[in-house]
Parts: C-alpha cells; structure tokens; sequence
C-alpha cells in the first residue's frame, strides 16, 4: 500500500514563506508525475504545481514566479517551496502521486495525500 504523508502547512503572515514537503511511502518502483493541489472553502480543488519524474513543471498561473516545486526520485518526495505568500492562497494543500507502480506488471495507481493547512493572515 502506497500512502502520501504531507508536512510544512501552518499559519503565515502575508509575505512570508511556507515550504511543504510531501513522502511516498511503500515498496514503489516508479511515479510519473508528483504534484501539489489546494482546495479554499467553497472552491473546487484546484492544481498549484506538477513535476515530472524527468523534471518538467506545470505550474498554475496564479503562482509562478513565487512557488517553486521539486522532487527527489531516488525518495519519493516532493516539495513546495512558497514565497511571497497572499491570503487567498489560503486552502488546504494535498500532495498527489500519479501513475504510481508498485512492479513492472501492476496497473498505475494514483494516490491522495490528507492534505495540510496552509492560512496566510493579511
């Protein structure tokens, strides 16, 4: 089983720097895409930023240039570093793992992090 454990979220004045970091646990052979999603009360989960395994980045137009995502493939894990932080990007933030491979014979699975609370004060 293949669990995605998130830490980093907490409460930051706006300006300031919150970093998330994101692990993959569990006998993994490969993921293709790693990413951060928020969710804000009453609004739909929304992508932030993807990684590839080969490293290209996606990254939601509202925070370029202030979010910065990356990955270690050798530990399955993925970070977030946020910057120049504002109040509306306050959301719960939820790690995702895509086409995620236990083996070379098994189906690609994705898989959720529980998500972490990330509250920027104006």
């Amino acid at each position: 089983q293949v669990q995605l454990v998130e830490s980093g979220g907490g409460l930051v004045q706006a300006g300031g720097s919150l970093r998330l970091s994101c692990a993959a646990s569990g006998l993994i052979l490969s993921i293709n895409r790693m990413g951060w999603y928020r969710q804000a009360p009453g609004k739909q989960r929304e992508l932030v930023a993807v990684i590839t395994s080969g490293g290209r980045t996606n990254y939601a137009d509202s925070v370029k240039g202030r979010f910065t995502i990356s990955r270690d493939n050798a530990k399955n894990t993925v970070n977030l570093q946020m910057n120049s932080l504002k109040p509306e990007d306050t959301a719960v933030y939820y790690c995702r793992a895509d086409d995620v491979r236990l083996s070379p014979w098994s189906s690609p699975t994705d898989y959720w992090g529980q998500g972490t609370q990330v509250t920027v004060s104006s």
